[in-house]
């Protein structure tokens, strides 16, 4: 008895991050020929805490381009000249040209750290802990010109618990997306995958975050203040606040299960030797490390170099 062999299918792979790095690895568990990865060059004023797609590519011997322009006229002779069958997309920070995404004649596919069609565009996962999301995942669906909108292949949901911080929601909807493309890739490679539309309607859409975002506004609720500490807490740069000609950076916290003292204005306080941010209203959240040019302050330095 003969068994039938199906070809292998033949990929080109953008990536960058850990998402890149699981799902490119998926992509070789499941026997697809990847036979490009592009990818940047790491940035040297970025904090790297994550992997290197690159250094995946290679240990595999795929060979690896890292363009500053993926509409790069050479890029795409490449493509054209590897002839894929699909092209996959795993947290590349660039949009794809159409008319790239257009040489592979079986779909061109993105993975995207959300549950489509909520938190299109940038950074969804500092979003989705910024706004007090209880759950987001990690959705495969077709590139098209606009961002994130392409119809929907298959979604993995993960829970955001109240205290979790987007460096450890990130952690999960890595896993998620390495089970959503592990489950789907078959049928994608079969042509049997369903297509579900992305209600763009129904959804929503957040640009990209600057350093500058991270400043803390104490006199909004206590709990937007300690949502926006869960959002930028490290690997990410921080919230802070000024103070004194210095900069203070919040990287853990909670909130307060009391209300704030009577009687404080709103800021950074020192209460019974313990750090508070009390808030607009008249809540707090209780600072566990408070961080001045890098280094730990104890409420009795910060209560010092405030006087």
């Amino acid at each position: 008895m003969n068994a039938q062999v199906t070809p292998a299918a033949k990929a080109v792979v953008f990536a960058y991050h850990n998402v890149g790095v699981r799902c490119l690895q998926v992509l070789l568990a499941r026997g697809v020929d990847v036979a490009l990865v592009v990818t940047h060059q790491d940035n040297p004023n970025e904090n790297i805490w994550f992997g290197s797609v690159a250094s995946v590519a290679a240990e595999h011997g795929i060979p690896v381009v890292t363009p500053d322009d993926p509409a790069d006229p050479a890029l795409a002779a490449r493509i054209r000249a590897i002839a894929p069958d699909f092209i996959f997309s795993f947290y590349y920070r660039h949009m794809i040209p159409v008319a790239v995404l257009d040489l592979a004649p079986r779909g061109a596919f993105n993975m995207h750290g959300s549950l489509l069609p909520k938190y299109r565009g940038r950074v969804p996962v500092n979003w989705a802990v910024l706004q007090g999301e209880t759950e987001t995942g990690a959705t495969l669906h077709e590139m098209a010109a606009k961002p994130d909108a392409g119809a929907i292949i298959d979604q993995a949901a993960v829970p955001i618990l109240p205290d979790d911080t987007a460096g450890e929601v990130f952690e999960k909807v890595t896993v998620a997306a390495e089970q959503t493309l592990w489950r789907c890739l078959p049928g994608l490679i079969a042509g049997t995958a369903p297509r579900q539309t992305n209600e763009l309607a129904a959804g929503s859409y957040f640009g990209g975050r600057k350093p500058e975002d991270g400043r803390i506004d104490w006199t909004k609720p206590a709990k937007d203040v300690y949502n926006l500490i869960r959002a930028v807490a490290p690997p990410y740069p921080g919230a802070f606040t000024d103070l004194a000609d210095r900069r203070w950076v919040v990287t853990r916290a909670r909130l307060s299960r009391a209300p704030a003292p009577a009687g404080l204005p709103c800021g950074l306080q020192v209460v019974d030797n313990a750090l508070l941010g009390v808030c607009g209203d008249a809540n707090a959240v209780v600072i566990h490390e408070l961080l001045l040019d890098g280094k730990a302050v104890t409420p009795a330095q910060f209560s010092q170099l405030n006087h």
